[in-house]
């Protein structure tokens, strides 16, 4: 398609109206279907340094950063380098946790599924050289476990951060060089980069945070070497519909060399756990995300750094993809679900609709009203009685301490409850608009922790009352 038709092309006008509606600085969008790419482009990659975004600007992608590290451990695991069921202590022998027993229990695909039981992540920068992985791995043992390994899905930063401490460990190169030998380099994704002195010589977005109605620009703009392998690419959206025509097709590069065998990169496709009452799916693959869309399956991950957002989906049988980037919070995560949404509508008649919440319950809600944490954060559930609330913030304490500048925090949304009596819910307004999850209790019935993002985060004991 002629860059003509592009700007013609209903894409054009629906990317421009909605980052205006979301104030978004600059949002790029690329879809793959009847065999073509179409791409989108609209606003700036900063406010403060204005540059147009194009389809090889650069994004932070957060977390799709993932399907990356899994698609190259398989390479290893289809080398016979790696055992998916082997634990990971096979690998990383210097492996500490918490709990020293569950350590010994972690398998590599316990990893790449988010079932390890792994909390979060450390919040911590352990420097820029070639060892800050192993000391991310090092300081590992800080964390609580979330879960007995292989009982639940719990999404892990962690886990993937060492996920990528196994690609050094069998490998015996950084990760970073791991990744572009085993992935980057062969299916020729030259935007896809790790280091700032690879992005500064190009055109790249700059992440943006809503602060007192004003948006300003995000710092800092790098992640943690130690968090690469969990969130740390960085990438255009034109590279990024290679990569998903890479992951559509029959696991071999443009030039038709094999990379992966296609029972082995379909099979990243297939249910390994599954998920209940989330945004991000039914279900867990090896990494990907899987949902039934109104009858048809799609496959997919999303990702957030500081300001910087990105949504990607495949709809396999359908040969389709498409890919969303945005440069501010905290709308960058609806702004892309809706232009995701208008393309699922646009290209394949398919619609997602977001379920609506029943009528306030005062009895249910006094239930759930409490705190609730994870390693870096709280969640405070509260009611005025007509309605529910939900406030999720880094702790002060580690806002105080920590060496890495954080985000600010997402401003208190509503949400309610879902039909039925499963304790399910959906937010409802704000930057979490739409987001899925549910409660969980514990033998007796009572409440005992809440998900959130595919995040368990458990609830903590109610404060005694003060004696006077």
């Amino acid at each position: 398609m002629s860059e003509h038709e592009q700007h013609e092309h209903p894409l054009s006008a629906l990317v421009a109206a909605t980052a205006e509606e979301y104030a978004i600085p600059g949002v790029v969008v690329g879809v793959w279907a009847d065999g073509q790419e179409v791409f989108a482009s609209h606003g700036v990659t900063s406010l403060d340094n204005p540059l147009p975004v194009d389809p090889r600007t650069l994004y932070q992608l957060g977390s799709v950063t993932k399907t990356f590290t899994a698609t190259a451990l398989l390479r290893l695991v289809e080398s016979g380098e790696i055992e998916l069921d082997a634990p990971v202590c096979r690998y990383v022998p210097e492996l500490v946790l918490s709990d020293q027993e569950a350590a010994a229990r972690i398998t590599v695909l316990n990893l790449l599924n988010h079932t390890g039981g792994l909390d979060w992540a450390v919040i911590a920068d352990t420097g820029d050289g070639d060892d800050a992985l192993a000391a991310y791995v090092a300081r590992m043992a800080e964390m609580e476990m979330a879960a007995p390994p292989g009982t639940r899905a719990s999404y892990s930063q962690a886990g993937y951060n060492l996920a990528g401490r196994v690609l050094e460990k069998v490998t015996g190169l950084t990760y970073e060089r791991a990744v572009a030998s085993l992935v980057l380099e062969p299916l020729g994704l030259s935007d896809t980069f790790f280091f700032p002195d690879d992005v500064m010589t190009r055109r790249f977005a700059v992440g943006h945070n809503l602060e007192d109605d004003t948006l300003s620009i995000a710092r800092p703009w790098r992640i943690p070497r130690g968090h690469n392998p969990g969130g740390g690419m960085v990438s255009s959206v034109a590279d990024l519909l290679r990569w998903a025509r890479f992951h559509l097709g029959d696991g071999r590069t443009e030039s038709g060399e094999p990379l992966l065998p296609a029972a082995r990169l379909h099979g990243m496709k297939e249910p390994t756990v599954a998920l209940r009452s989330s945004t991000q799916g039914d279900a867990l693959g090896i990494c990907w995300f899987l949902r039934d869309v109104d009858g048809v399956r799609t496959v997919g991950h999303g990702g957030s750094a500081n300001g910087q957002f990105a949504e990607f989906l495949l709809v396999p049988e359908r040969n389709f993809a498409v890919v969303s980037v945005s440069n501010a919070g905290p709308n960058g995560i609806p702004c892309n679900q809706e232009i995701v949404r208008w393309a699922l509508r646009t290209w394949l008649g398919v619609t997602d609709r977001d379920p609506e919440p029943i009528p306030h319950d005062a009895a249910r809600a006094g239930e759930l009203v409490g705190t609730y944490d994870i390693d870096a954060m709280t969640l405070s559930i509260g009611t005025d009685g007509a309605g529910l609330t939900l406030d999720v913030r880094f702790k002060a304490e580690l806002r105080a301490a920590s060496d890495i500048p954080l985000p600010p925090d997402y401003p208190p949304a509503d949400f309610g409850l879902l039909p039925g009596d499963s304790d399910d819910y959906i937010i409802t307004n704000g930057g979490l608009k739409g987001q899925r999850g549910f409660f969980t209790r514990d033998e007796t019935g009572a409440i005992v922790g809440i998900d959130l993002a595919g995040r368990l985060f458990r609830r903590l004991p109610e404060p005694a009352p003060s004696i006077r």
